[in-house]
């Protein structure tokens, strides 16, 4: 099941919220940002060993203050133009957290629109990338994916990747 939510990601009820991060994992603005404040302190030095994340990849943490959560960062392509692999390293970032609930049996995963902000990856593709990876995982696995979006433009890309 995927579903759309317009609105903050620490407002899903789910397993795991992806967090959108850079490689250093020390937070950032954004999601990351948003996700570091909730977790509190903590969630910076669980951090600290598990970096540098290289783009695509996937680190787990615990959500600390974000209880009941575990927390997947993974680190989003910058935008360059579309000839430097983006597309396939967004794409490995929706398929290695995808995997990774899988992995620890896990059913429910908030996705918030990776590389979208400021990383400048175009909505409209990110969105299809972003279904199209969840569907694939979908089908093979009973999971619950929410794919969230804080922004108009990002949820109105989302639900028309979704009709598709």
């Amino acid at each position: 099941m995927i579903s759309l939510h317009h609105g903050n990601i620490l407002d899903i009820t789910c397993d795991v919220i992806v967090n959108a991060a850079n490689s250093s994992l020390m937070g950032g603005g954004g999601v990351d940002g948003a996700i570091h404040r909730a977790a509190g302190p903590e969630l910076k030095e669980a951090c600290k060993p598990l970096a540098p994340c290289p783009t695509g990849e996937v680190r787990v943490t615990d959500g600390f203050r974000i209880e009941g959560r575990l927390i997947f960062h993974t680190v989003g392509p910058i935008w360059r133009g579309g000839q430097e692999g983006e597309a396939e390293l967004l794409a490995a970032c929706y398929r290695h957290c995808l995997d990774e609930l899988v992995a620890r049996e896990l059913r429910s995963i908030a996705f918030p629109a990776i590389s979208t902000g400021a990383y400048g990856f175009p909505v409209n593709e990110a969105a299809g990338i972003a279904v199209r990876a969840c569907r694939a995982m979908a089908e093979r696995h009973p999971v619950s994916i929410t794919l969230t979006a804080f922004d108009a433009a990002n949820a109105n890309a989302l639900a028309a990747a979704l009709d598709t």
